[in-house]
């Protein structure tokens, strides 16, 4: 479990856990018009004997009318995310109190709603929701959920026309909700789907190559084996120092990391009770991860942010029964809600996240992955970043911490590389002002802006990195947190490779995409930011590539020499400037990692120094991969399974 680290920032906060209250008591004998408790009774005097009734205490109901003023809320809205009193019991014993019919259960084929009405239900705007009832030929009634203004308006309705009690239904938003949803999941399927190539065909990765790129790719693959066959040493000359450019760039671009890392300032975190907090929403996307459910909740549980505000989704695929299982077999809190994404192609983790993102009503959107654990100051800390700062700022990215790094000797080199990225690479790309190709968890948006550029790709299996060069090209920019996010690294070959498929799959993609119109890109873009975004995209991929051909060519030359066959004046300095390279590879990327790790961390390190060109071996084969998988299939989303961490 995450603890707070107290050399990363310093924490101020009057919210510390789920149903404690320290700051600001509110004393019940001193009713004012402040009181939202005193008011709704007011109102509504049947309250009070339903509350009686499910055993409130009124400790408690000082404490929630008192966090229901400071916040911004309502008296109902902090009852109901206490978790001091079940929803269906509440809006069961109201209905009771005021004389009208409570339903347990709404069959969605009874809507006398289409689609798109009860989709519209569901918007973030839409502040209660009912629908109209088919009961039998020729009879109606309506169902809704009031909230707290609601009940008083339901009561005078009875009041004032005494059939009217007969027409109306009262039921449980969750319940409301769920037949909403019933009857809005294919119209939300296809929004899901098909937005993006819709609104903006040209962002879409839907097709993988536009016509020209496949017509110069056919040219190019034509004019590379004659210009070898013409002129074999000048051409293989010329196209190896190209193809080592990228190589040498990547790591420049690390090195330039290491050397000039921004200083990191330990971040002031306060979290005061304010009707100035917005809705935050947790979406967290899961597949087949059943194992991790228990875990999963625990993290999520010790998030530091008011209840009433928050929001935590819950998406899976509907087939997936085994994971619904494992999340129906613990008692869930209110303001979590289990998001069913109806079977379709592409089966990505992005269209799943599109499908949620208009079932949220949050301000800020957070994702978060199965086996992630995030600081519990995280949210808080981003709100405050988001809060000081302008509209630009559209993103925060959390770094990515590996727990199980010591496991062996794969994971530790995964550590390492995450250490490097999200503690060097990351913080140095954001502090210049340049894209930053965003991590796959952990991202922190503004929800308007997220919308504004069109969402997730549901074909993109990188939607992380895409993401972030759309909000850049838009004039937005990301930045990074302190507060870091733990989670497991992959501690199998196998599933590590799958994983880097993906990860190599999904960023060849990404450049494709976004170089269909590369005047476009070079205009919307900083020239440092198209640059560094060739360097990142292209240049990981290719250098990726490149390592094993270089691997291959010094085998090559330990063959040839082993033969006492002689080398070539080109050949010889053409070898020699591959060794150079490599060794600028090794040394950059190692150094990166290294000046950014702290101290205690670096024990061990001549193990990553000997396994390194190994592992870069191994990624290398990853991105060959990867370029037969982008042919084959490539929206196939390659499953990473995770499992129970034995600690954290």
């Amino acid at each position: 479990m995450v603890a707070p680290d107290s050399g990363q920032a310093t924490v101020r906060t009057s919210f510390f856990a789920e149903n404690h209250f320290s700051e600001q008591p509110f004393d019940k004998a001193n009713d004012n018009s402040d009181n939202p408790y005193s008011l709704a009774l007011a109102t509504l005097p049947e309250l009070q004997p339903v509350l009686d009734r499910l055993g409130v205490s009124a400790a408690d109901l000082t404490g929630l009318a008192a966090r229901a003023a400071l916040q911004g809320t309502t008296f109902q809205a902090e009852l109901l995310a206490s978790g001091l009193i079940e929803e269906q019991a509440f809006f069961a014993s109201m209905a009771r109190e005021i004389g009208v019919e409570y339903i347990v259960s709404l069959d969605a084929g009874r809507l006398l709603m289409d689609d798109k009405a009860c989709w519209a239900q569901l918007e973030p705007n839409s502040r209660v929701m009912s629908a109209t009832l088919k009961e039998e030929p020729g009879r109606y009634s309506h169902v809704v959920a009031p909230d707290e203004r609601g009940w008083e308006m339901l009561k005078r309705y009875c009041h004032d026309s005494p059939n009217f009690r007969h027409r109306i239904r009262v039921t449980a938003p969750s319940v409301i909700r769920s037949a909403l949803l019933d009857r809005s999941r294919g119209v939300l399927t296809q929004f899901a789907r098909d937005h993006l190539h819709d609104t903006r065909p040209d962002l879409s990765a839907r097709d993988v190559l536009w016509p020209w790129q496949a017509y110069g790719l056919g040219i190019v693959t034509a004019i590379v084996p004659i210009a070898i066959a013409m002129a074999p040493a000048l051409a293989l000359f010329g196209l190896h120092l190209f193809l080592v450019s990228f190589f040498i760039a990547c790591a420049a671009l690390r090195a330039t990391a290491a050397i000039w890392r921004p200083k990191a300032k330990p971040p002031d975190i306060s979290l005061p009770l304010s009707p100035d907090l917005p809705v935050y929403s947790v979406l967290v996307a899961l597949y087949q991860e059943a194992e991790v459910v228990p875990d999963l909740l625990v993290g999520l549980s010790k998030l530091q942010w008011p209840r009433s505000k928050l929001e935590v989704k819950l998406v899976c695929e509907q087939d997936d029964a085994e994971t619904i299982a494992a999340i129906s077999a613990h008692p869930l809190r209110a303001y979590v809600e289990v998001i069913l994404v109806p079977p379709s192609l592409p089966r990505t983790k992005p269209k799943a996240l599109a499908y949620a993102l208009r079932l949220s009503r949050g301000d800020l959107i957070v994702l978060y992955d199965a086996e992630d654990r995030p600081h519990p100051m995280q949210l808080a800390e981003a709100w405050q970043r988001f809060d000081a700062a302008g509209r630009d700022l559209a993103c925060l990215q959390a770094p990515l911490e590996i727990a199980n790094r010591q496991e062996n000797i794969l994971t530790n080199m995964f550590g390492f590389e995450y250490v490097a990225l999200f503690r060097g690479l990351l913080p140095w790309l954001a502090d210049n002002r340049i894209t930053l190709p965003l991590g796959g968890t952990s991202n922190h948006f503004r929800r308007d802006v997220l919308e504004e550029v069109g969402g997730w790709d549901p074909y993109n299996v990188t939607e992380d990195a895409d993401v972030g060069l759309r909000l850049a090209r838009h004039g937005f920019r990301c930045e990074t947190l302190t507060c870091p996010t733990r989670e497991q690294a992959p501690a199998d070959l196998g599933s590590w490779h799958r994983q880097r498929v993906r990860w190599f799959k999904g960023w060849t993609l990404t450049w494709l995409v976004h170089m269909r119109q590369p005047g476009a890109l070079a205009e919307e873009l900083p020239v440092r930011s198209f640059v560094v975004t060739q360097v990142l995209f292209a240049g990981m991929v290719v250098s990726a590539l490149l390592h094993l051909l270089l691997v291959l060519l010094l085998v090559g030359l330990v063959v040839q020499l082993a033969f006492d066959v002689p080398m070539g004046l080109w050949q010889s300095r053409l070898v020699t400037f591959d060794l150079l390279s490599i060794a600028l590879g090794y040394v950059a990327f190692l150094g990166l990692g290294w000046v950014v790790q702290k101290p205690g961390d670096r024990r061990g390190f001549w193990k990553l120094c000997l396994f390194t060109p190994v592992y870069w071996t191994m990624l290398s084969l990853a991105a060959w991969c990867a370029l037969f998988e982008l042919w084959r299939r490539p929206h196939y989303w390659a499953k990473t399974p995770h499992r129970r961490a034995r600690s954290w």
